[in-house]
């Protein structure tokens, strides 16, 4: 779509001033899909010339914010060695999206527009991801990515500022990870999506509940717990008002369908333990 209040479109490696109705550009699948009235010049990251994907020395796993999803797709196939490897293209394939969209639509994107079915938010956010933030005057900050969601199409991002990375810890790398996934249609939005991962250092367990909720959920468990215990623990973490609602699914579907999968995930990574939860 053309961005007709859009007069000027600069490198963001010239670092310039801050304006009113400036945007910062990656893929641009986003940007270019609807009208955006707001906005009059667009940064563009695409000369930054950031690394995609970097494995610093302790085993972690840096994702650029320019990263696309086909490159971190075949990443994950081909040169990963992780046990939670096969999450990554579960998630990618959570997009439902054309070869187009793959190849151009940003690991950064799909945070930044902090929409519930953001397949991206869910895979970092399960894998206890943070964010590196960079605010215009070179200041850096870190955040969770749970913490950095904070609701449908709402995020931690102050004026200006940029996410720069996502990094994934490598103990998070080492999990035995279980997806579900739920839609209304065949080919259709994420409804709900689930995302457990089991620590294989201390046997602890985290749920990720998103998709279904404004926001994604994590909720870490010292050990895995019985069923009813999860149950406790998202009705005591998740609100009424948390349950999205949208063309996609009623607050009530995505309610129980969060129970179920999360329930499912819960199984999966629990059964043949010798703790485990009946």
């Amino acid at each position: 779509m053309d961005l007709n209040t859009v007069t000027d479109v600069r490198d963001a490696r010239l670092r310039e001033p801050w304006r009113p109705g400036d945007a910062w550009l990656g893929g641009g699948t986003y940007l270019f899909s609807e009208p955006q009235p707001h906005l009059r010049r667009l940064i563009d990251l695409g000369a930054m010339g950031w690394e995609p994907l970097t494995r610093p020395p302790d085993g972690s796993l840096e994702i650029a914010a320019t990263c696309t999803i086909a490159r971190l797709s075949r990443y994950a196939r081909r040169g990963l060695d992780a046990v939670a490897a096969p999450l990554f293209e579960q998630c990618c394939r959570a997009f439902l999206a054309s070869f187009k969209i793959w190849n151009m639509a940003t690991v950064g994107g799909n945070l930044c527009n902090g929409l519930p079915a953001g397949p991206m938010i869910s895979l970092t956010a399960a894998l206890d991801g943070t964010c590196l933030l960079r605010a215009q005057d070179g200041s850096l900050r870190e955040v969770k990515v749970v913490d950095f969601v904070t609701g449908a199409g709402r995020k931690d991002l102050a004026e200006g500022e940029l996410l720069r990375s996502v990094t994934l810890p490598a103990r998070a790398l080492e999990c035995r990870t279980a997806f579900r996934q739920a839609s209304l249609y065949g080919l259709g939005r994420s409804g709900a999506l689930v995302i457990g991962a089991l620590d294989p250092v201390d046997g602890s367990l985290a749920v990720t509940i998103s998709a279904a909720t404004v926001r994604p959920f994590r909720l870490w468990f010292p050990l895995p717990p019985s069923r009813a215990q999860l149950r406790a623990a998202i009705e005591a973490a998740v609100g009424d008002e948390d349950w999205f609602d949208d063309i996609h699914g009623l607050p009530e579907w995505r309610r129980h369908m969060g129970f179920r999968l999360a329930e499912e995930v819960r199984r999966d990574l629990t059964t043949g333990l010798q703790e485990r939860a009946r």
